[in-house]
């Protein structure tokens, strides 16, 4: 009889949970999976649903209609739906039927007593207060907070997309440094797909991705872009993910495009920038550099771990629209600087920051840890 896992989830259409459930499958092939789908189990529930969304209004009902926060994700931020949840799947995960389970993102506490647990995630909530200029009225309640700090006490082991989060849990949560681990991310386009060409001529060609155009910095990027194009006028913007209303000289605006579309923007562009204002991690960074483009981004959140300042990109800091166009320019003066951090950001993409290597991460760490 093969032994078991039970994957648990909040959706069935995130993207990076898919990849993660495939990736989980391939180095655990032995094993047998049972997916939990929160939000398919509270779909069933329509009277949990409902209460939950009283209760939301009462919590934070002010924050919601003064734009403090979204109803969305306040809908998961209540200590009546944490609570429900965790009972709901302890009814469901029988801990004789399996090995382990593991849990995808920390919104919710998947754990049943007595059986091994593990997390990963690209966030905790309090990691918000490491940003610059974070308005702390937008967390949620202290009672939700402890909540979360019983998720992690909780996990066996929390894997973690970048190491900012793993500080996170240890300063922030007091989690156990041997109960983190740092296994990163891989990207939702399949990197082998990238052929990055070292001998492509540059066009003065910039690329943002981004779907919050303000958080995502696209406004500081647009400020930076009319200073570009003063010394290289034949420069072109083309922004993707977002539709912004700005009437700007060589800006193309393209707007939330499929994935598969992507590709061929990465390949036709020479520097990409994102000069987000708050991030949990970026994977359009990763897909930047696995199509060989040098990067111009902040230096905030887990953009430090593979951005690496003056190697493969430029960092600077949130809001300095002057020192973004210094960066951008300054890799256009120098094609060949241009190429060389386009190289070694594939390269740190091809070895680190990929499925398989993130499945054979967590996998050694859950071997390990069992025994």
């Amino acid at each position: 009889m093969k032994k078991r896992i039970g994957f648990i989830r909040l959706n069935d259409h995130l993207i990076y949970d898919l990849k993660l459930e495939e990736t989980l499958r391939s180095h655990f092939p032995d094993y047998e999976f049972d997916i939990f789908t929160v939000k398919h189990i509270l779909k069933r529930q329509p009277f949990a649903i409902i209460i939950n969304c009283l209760i939301v209004f009462a919590m934070y009902g002010w924050d919601i209609l003064s734009g403090k926060k979204e109803f969305r994700s306040s809908f998961w931020h209540t200590p009546f739906i944490f609570h429900h949840i965790r009972k709901t799947l302890g009814g469901k995960i029988k801990k004789v039927n399996y090995h382990f389970t593991f849990q995808a993102q920390s919104l919710f506490d998947g754990s049943i007593a007595g059986l091994p647990h593990f997390l990963y995630t690209d966030h905790t909530h309090l990691a918000n207060l490491t940003y610059p200029n974070f308005d702390r009225r937008k967390l949620f309640s202290k009672s939700w907070i402890e909540l979360e700090k019983e998720i992690y006490r909780n996990t066996d082991i929390v894997f973690v997309w970048s190491t900012n989060i793993g500080h996170s849990l240890v300063d922030q949560y007091n989690q156990p440094g041997n109960r983190v681990a740092c296994v990163n991310v891989g990207s939702s386009i399949k990197i082998d797909d990238f052929k990055p060409d070292p001998r492509k001529e540059l066009t003065q060609s910039i690329l943002f991705v981004g779907m919050d155009w303000e958080r995502k910095g696209g406004p500081d990027l647009l400020r930076a872009f009319n200073k570009i194009i003063n010394k290289y006028p034949q420069a072109q913007l083309t922004i993707a993910g977002s539709s912004p209303m700005i009437n700007c000289p060589n800006c193309k605006v393209l707007g939330p495009l499929p994935v598969e579309q992507l590709k061929s923007l990465y390949e036709k562009a020479d520097v990409f920038c994102m000069p987000t204002l708050l991030e949990p991690f970026g994977i359009v960074y990763l897909e930047a550099m696995a199509a060989g483009l040098p990067i111009v981004a902040t230096r905030l959140g887990a953009i430090p771990d593979f951005v690496r300042d003056g190697w493969n990109g430029w960092l600077v800091e949130p809001g300095d629209v002057e020192g973004i166009a210094n960066a951008i320019t300054r890799l256009f003066d120098n094609p060949e600087q241009c190429r060389l951090f386009g190289s070694r950001g594939a390269q740190l993409v091809q070895k680190y920051y990929n499925w398989p290597a993130v499945g054979k991460n967590i996998q050694k760490h859950i071997l390990d840890y069992l025994g």
